[in-house]
């Protein structure tokens, strides 16, 4: 790579399947492990909405797991995004992409828009498809010949079975597969698998477990290098074509940094509030803002100086003791009059329980796990001015979560979508279950610096 704005040559893949639960994050994060290894700079990314996948790539690949969502940020920034993602901190020898759910499966009711198959395209990579064999023969070859034909503007360069129940089973599936002429890169047995525990939304994260992720990742590494041959997968990843898109730059998406001096604002982490885009604090120190970082969990205090505080999603209701036991901290987050940006796990935190654990007491509302899942692509309309919104504005987000308020919303609303009011503006407090990334709508990052003055 030359500059920002150049043709480069990145060597890229995706990694997809034909639905989920196949294998894709064990393959993409063995890769990424696995490649790093021979000494190569790897730049990880996710398709679509997920914070957790993101966080086992960025332990694999030694820099931060990016995500490409075109229902999100629209999908003339997919490109800019890989490139400004493989460029930072320094230009990686290649880029690995792991797909969402089923290689087709886009929003619903969009037919294939923001699906693995839509970005493999967006970004003109090849695509190794990992197919789940159990029970299956020479199915396998048929499968993927209907995955291929589908979509022919999606290549598919190479396959990895995943789940092989032993060496016949994988010499059947290579001699179907060599009949329709589709090369297999790799192999894994079922007894050779490796999984990462599960909770309610998924994978655990890997903030809240670093040692076990830390095991995982490389027991993932050894896999992939005992069973997949890393030669062939480069070479697929090099008949990417060169990317031509220029790098999307925060500066430029923020207008450059707002005059006078630099507030400092406050971004929760920790292992309670593991989602976030990497692309928010980026905007946010774009505009002008000294980004620091705050876990709920452990410090007593707000930053110094700091004014404003944006906290994410996450797990608070795995913390809720702990969370409601810094008593400190919740007094400060309670009486603080700086903006205050809070998304899902935000949102509970701010309000008076969790669960029945007290939270900060900030906004007037309880809440409580549910059985229910409610998941989905939103397009919304905010429903006040707030330090990150104008009213009427419109923006698209995502849910995700189990959890439920009461109220649902407050006398002022956040949003509105589907003809119903969404989450609180108070005062200077924005806060609801949305996910937003603001790479799709970067007013924001500058507003809330704005706002701090």
């Amino acid at each position: 790579m030359t500059d920002a704005t150049t043709p480069w040559a990145l060597p890229r893949l995706v990694v997809a399947a034909s639905a989920s639960g196949h294998g894709k994050t064990t393959v993409a994060t063995g890769l990424l492990a696995a490649l790093r290894r021979r000494g190569l700079t790897v730049s990880p990314h996710k398709v679509g909405p997920d914070y957790i996948d993101p966080g086992y790539h960025a332990l694999a690949a030694g820099r931060a797991g990016r995500n490409l969502d075109p229902f999100l940020v629209g999908a003339d920034r997919i490109a800019p995004l890989l490139r400004h993602g493989a460029s930072v901190p320094t230009p990686a020898d290649v880029a690995v992409v792991e797909g969402v759910m089923g290689l087709h499966d886009g929003a619903v009711g969009r037919g294939g828009f923001a699906s693995t198959a839509h970005v493999a395209r967006l970004i003109d990579a090849p695509v190794l498809l990992v197919l789940d064999t159990t029970a299956q023969g020479r199915s396998a070859a048929a499968l993927t010949l209907g995955m291929a034909a589908f979509d022919p503007a999606v290549r598919i360069g190479g396959v990895i079975l995943n789940r092989v129940g032993s060496p016949r089973h994988e010499t059947l599936l290579r001699d179907a597969l060599a009949e329709v002429g589709v090369p297999v890169l790799g192999a894994v047995t079922r007894a050779a698998e490796v999984a990462a525990p599960a909770r309610h939304l998924g994978l655990v994260p890997v903030a809240e477990r670093a040692p076990e992720s830390l095991a995982i990742v490389a027991a993932l590494a050894e896999l992939v290098e005992s069973t997949v041959d890393l030669d062939a997968v480069l070479d697929l990843a090099r008949t990417a074509a060169p990317l031509t898109a220029p790098a999307w730059d925060p500066l430029a998406a923020v207008g450059g940094p707002a005059g006078g001096d630099r507030p400092r604002v406050a971004v929760a982490g920790g292992p309670a509030f593991t989602f976030s885009y990497a692309e928010t604090t980026e905007l946010l120190a774009a505009a002008g803002a000294d980004v620091v970082t705050v876990d709920p969990l452990r410090d007593p205090a707000l930053p110094a100086g700091t004014r404003a505080v944006v906290i994410g999603g996450g797990f608070p209701e795995a913390y809720a003791e702990a969370l409601a036991g810094n008593t400190a901290l919740r007094a400060e987050v309670a009486a603080f009059d700086g903006p205050i940006v809070a998304e899902c796990a935000g949102l509970l935190y701010l309000g008076r329980s969790l669960d029945g654990a007290p939270m900060c007491g900030r906004l007037d509302l309880t809440a409580r796990m549910t059985g229910r899942l409610t998941l989905g692509y939103r397009e919304a309309v905010a429903a006040a001015d707030s330090p990150v919104t104008r009213a009427g504005e419109a923006v698209r987000g995502h849910e995700f979560h189990r959890t439920t308020t009461d109220p649902g919303h407050g006398e002022q609303a956040a949003w509105r979508w589907n003809g119903a009011a969404h989450g609180f503006v108070a005062g200077r407090v924005h806060a609801s279950y949305l996910h937003t990334h603001w790479a799709g709508s970067p007013a924001a990052a500058r507003r809330l610096v704005e706002a701090c003055r």
